[in-house]
């Protein structure tokens, strides 16, 4: 059985309105496509109206200002569904997609299809390689963020907090991480089921670390995307 890196796959990235996944709104949303070989084949790209304001420090860190986003993006409803249409099409054709801290990604695209009455996504086969890294690297020094871990690898990222930068930078640092770590390299869906164990480890440890500090600290554990707030009601 073939092992994701040497098959298509895809990588997912957005700029939002700010860093609570369950609120923020989209901005930007790229998701580039390459093939067995590594070669770009497809990229697609979008700017949105988020409908409400873009705080300065978000536009400090992608760029993209309210004014600007109002003048060129297009309803975030369209955006949102269109974007959630490309994603299952992959997971549909069994390619797998990258995300970099893909909880946050797709737990903001949850929230925006629910907004806007868009289908939820099926979110399978993913990728992650801010889990990944954490796993297979566990007493790695310094921060674990998508330009360090790139700088790290060897892996350009010009542009950074541009969502098609991170997308395609974010597949590449992976592609590079499975060099270098060969139990990465397996069947996409194996690795998957992987990935949720280990998120829920990785959480459970944090959690276990800050209470002795701060008893009441909660880590969420759940992944490639974080339940609604009030499960009960079924709505983000």
């Amino acid at each position: 059985m073939s092992t994701w890196n040497t098959l298509p796959r895809a990588a997912f990235d957005l700029e939002t309105t700010g860093r609570n996944s369950r609120a923020a709104r989209i901005v930007t949303a790229s998701v580039t496509v390459v093939d067995s070989d590594g070669g770009v084949i497809k990229e697609h790209e979008w700017l949105a109206d988020p409908g409400v304001e873009i705080p300065a420090e978000a536009s400090e860190v992608h760029g993209i200002t309210t004014e600007q986003a109002r003048r060129d993006g297009r309803p975030a409803a369209d955006v949102t569904r269109e974007l959630a249409a490309v994603l299952q099409g992959l997971f549909d054709d069994g390619v797998p997609v990258i995300a970099f801290n893909a909880s946050y990604d797709f737990t903001v695209l949850a929230a925006e299809s629910a907004r806007y009455g868009v289908p939820q996504l099926s979110r399978y086969p993913v990728l992650d390689p801010y889990i990944m890294n954490k796993q297979v690297d566990r007493y790695r020094k310094g921060k674990r963020t998508l330009t360090a871990l790139c700088e790290e690898y060897g892996v350009s990222l010009d542009n950074a907090h541009t969502s098609a930068a991170d997308a395609l930078a974010t597949l590449r640092m992976l592609d590079a991480m499975a060099g270098k770590f060969p139990k990465l390299r397996m069947p996409a869906g194996n690795l998957h089921q992987l990935q949720i164990e280990w998120a829920s480890a990785q959480a459970t440890d944090f959690q276990t670390y800050l209470r002795k500090t701060k008893p009441a600290a909660v880590i969420e554990g759940d992944w490639p995307v974080l339940p609604p707030e009030d499960a009960s009601r079924g709505d983000f």
